[in-house]
């Protein structure tokens, strides 16, 4: 039986091991940081997380995070109120608004269409979608998921299910790797990607 840490080192390190991306020698390293740390540095992480879990919810017209709903982007009056730029996860939002590219509003899946993970169209944000192009101020929906296997399932729903509507829909130009996150591309990829875009 492989070697474990007493107690309280040995839960810290199980729950770093959870998160996502970090493996059981990065929950150690992670760890043993914090142990390394002045009390008051790993009070400020404790508190930021108790604050977020607080503090953070969805916006109830994008379903981006935030900490007053509607959130920020929702409620800017510069935005361009045509286009709504469907993403999957809140962290996309944030990886085209690096880009400089984009200044219309958002709208967030929760996720993408996934079978070996039981996740179906029923599981997304996209009755809400559908709500929000009720609107005759909407006259474009740029789809930029995730270029994957999940990605392009979601991409092909959404265009079969948005081609009847009076829309132009779009979706990323290529030039993003096929597998990838746009969490991971760069801002000028992204940004070309947008600028870009094609009709599906």
């Amino acid at each position: 039986m492989a070697a474990t840490y007493d107690g309280a080192i040995q839960e810290l390190i199980d729950a770093f091991a959870q998160l996502p991306g970090i493996g059981p020698k990065g929950a150690q390293r992670i760890a043993f940081y914090i142990l390394g740390a002045d009390r008051r540095s790993a009070q400020d992480l404790a508190d930021a997380i108790v604050a977020a879990k607080e503090k953070v919810r969805f916006c109830e017209i994008c379903g981006n995070v935030c900490e007053t709903s509607p959130c920020p982007i929702c409620q800017d009056p510069r935005r361009d109120r045509s286009i709504i730029c469907v993403v999957e996860e809140p962290k996309d939002v944030m990886s085209i608004e690096r880009t400089g590219e984009y200044r219309g509003l958002y709208h967030v899946l929760g996720g993408a269409i996934d079978p070996m993970s039981n996740v179906g169209p029923g599981d997304l944000r996209i009755p809400e979608l559908l709500k929000r192009l009720g609107t005759d101020q909407v006259k474009e929906v740029m789809l930029a998921l995730d270029p994957n296997i999940e990605g392009e399932a979601t991409t092909t729903y959404l265009g079969r299910l948005l081609g009847p509507l009076d829309l132009r829909v779009t979706r990323l130009a290529s030039g993003l790797p096929v597998g990838s996150d746009l969490e991971y591309a760069d801002e000028i990829t992204l940004g070309r990607a947008i600028s870009g875009r094609r009709d599906l």
